[in-house]
């Protein structure tokens, strides 16, 4: 028998809380005791726009079920105006939930600089400034769960989305770091990469199956992670379906050649197929590890 996962006394930002999974998540987070600030800019899917009608009401929502929240209509890129929120409505912050996003889709040769700046800024900026504005407090009470909005997208490659697949990658190199630094201060950081049937998904997914990736069914996830109760970080999560898989990097083993005469790139070529073998693959877990294979060369040509 598990142990309840509850919020008694804790404080959680959701970004883009306004609909979709960021309003899940929100009435979920509610749901389990915690105090949450509803931030949403309420803009189009596209990042075009403002208005407060979102985020209220989900407010209204999340009080009517007799939990605490507060909305909140700044955007993601002004974070110190969101922290301040939190801290003037709750006076602490516990957990930072980067959800906001927006999609900008064409082909790369299509692009312009607007369609990729914008992606880039309501994703990797707008979750920099939460985050970066929230970190102090989270250091100084020793204490604190971040999760980060990752996408298959970046990790796998989709057509039409070179600026949200290099956004929602760059989110996790952000969390593997962050995980690291805030390790020692009892601040926990993990990524999602979900499916679920929001607005911005709709369209792109078959409608009989769209129907069922309903977004309630990735918040228990995200809600676990900014739990005291999970323990895990540095990791990245695909959800969506009432599924959760967790992924991670996998490397051949790869080919060594002499460091001190050199090699060729014919070969490389002659080596391909070893090179790119990925039976016995290693999975490193931190950059030392991910060095072992490189190390082990140098160790065996050494003079």
């Amino acid at each position: 028998m598990s142990e309840s996962v509850q919020f008694q006394d804790k404080v959680v930002i959701v970004t883009g809380a306004g609909g979709g999974l960021g309003r899940a998540h929100a009435l979920l987070f509610a749901r389990h005791g915690a105090k949450v600030l509803v931030n949403d800019l309420g803009g189009s899917t596209q990042g075009e726009g403002a208005s407060a009608s979102a985020a209220d009401r989900v407010v209204a929502e999340i009080r009517e079920a007799g939990g605490i929240a507060e909305a909140n209509h700044d955007s993601v890129t002004d974070g110190d105006k969101i922290v301040q929120n939190a801290l003037d409505a709750f006076g602490r912050i516990d957990v930072v939930v980067n959800n906001a996003g927006i999609l900008r889709d064409k082909t790369f040769h299509k692009m312009d600089d607007s369609d990729w700046d914008l992606v880039y800024r309501v994703h990797v900026e707008g979750a920099y400034k939460v985050t970066r504005a929230a970190w102090p407090h989270l250091r100084e009470q020793s204490y604190g769960r971040v999760i980060f909005t990752a996408s298959t997208s970046g990790i796998y490659g989709n057509f039409g989305q070179s600026n949200y697949g290099m956004a929602k990658l760059g989110l996790y190199g952000l969390t593997r770091t962050l995980a690291l630094e805030g390790r020692k201060n009892n601040i926990l950081v993990n990524a999602i990469a979900p499916t679920g049937a929001t607005r911005m998904t709709e369209g792109l997914i078959p409608p009989h199956v769209f129907e069922r990736l309903k977004p309630e069914l990735v918040s228990p996830l995200v809600v676990y992670l900014g739990s005291e109760a999970c323990q895990e970080t540095s990791g990245l999560f695909e959800v969506g379906g009432g599924w959760i898989g967790k992924t991670r990097w996998e490397r051949s083993l790869g080919v060594g050649f002499d460091p001190e005469a050199g090699f060729s790139p014919e070969d490389v070529a002659a080596h391909w197929q070893q090179i790119c073998d990925f039976e016995g693959a290693a999975h490193p877990r931190d950059n030392i590890e991910a060095l072992k294979e490189m190390m082990a060369n140098l160790q065996k040509y050494s003079l």
